[in-house]
């Protein structure tokens, strides 16, 4: 037994020491721990710059829906003002119809009544325009 005893204990130290080692190997050195601190502050620098780029963005989008907003409006506006537009010609348009009807009814009235006056005298449609009747 006495044998077995140093083979026992050397296998324990093998297995202390080897976990010691694994325990070593996974534990962090001061200099880890810098070099991790030192790219956690520009991990956190770097945060900052694009925290600051985000609201940068939105004031920007915000502009930008006033922008929208305001051309919407002034959209909304003149297409207002192009219907009223629209709807004067009309009320203009049907207003020139009935006059130039109404003219063009009297300019009729008045090719009859000269039709009647120079009837006798067929001569006279010459200052009309009109050419007279062949042996009238």
């Amino acid at each position: 037994m006495s044998n077995q005893q140093p083979e026992e204990n050397r296998n324990m130290l093998n297995f202390i020491a080897s976990t010691v080692e694994m325990i070593r190997d996974r534990m962090a050195t001061k200099d880890d721990i810098v070099r991790l601190d030192a790219r956690i502050e520009n991990l956190e620098v770097k945060v900052d710059s694009l925290a600051v780029k985000v609201d940068n963005l939105e004031v920007k989008v915000n502009r930008l829906e006033v922008k929208v907003d305001r051309l919407e409006v002034e959209t909304t506006i003149i297409r207002g003002e192009v219907e009223q537009v629209h709807l004067r010609l009309d009320g203009i348009e049907r207003t020139l119809a009935s006059r130039l009807d109404h003219v063009e009814t009297e300019m009729s009235r008045l090719r009859s009544v000269l039709y009647l006056l120079v009837k006798d005298r067929p001569d006279m449609l010459r200052l009309l325009g009109q050419t007279p009747p062949p042996g009238g």
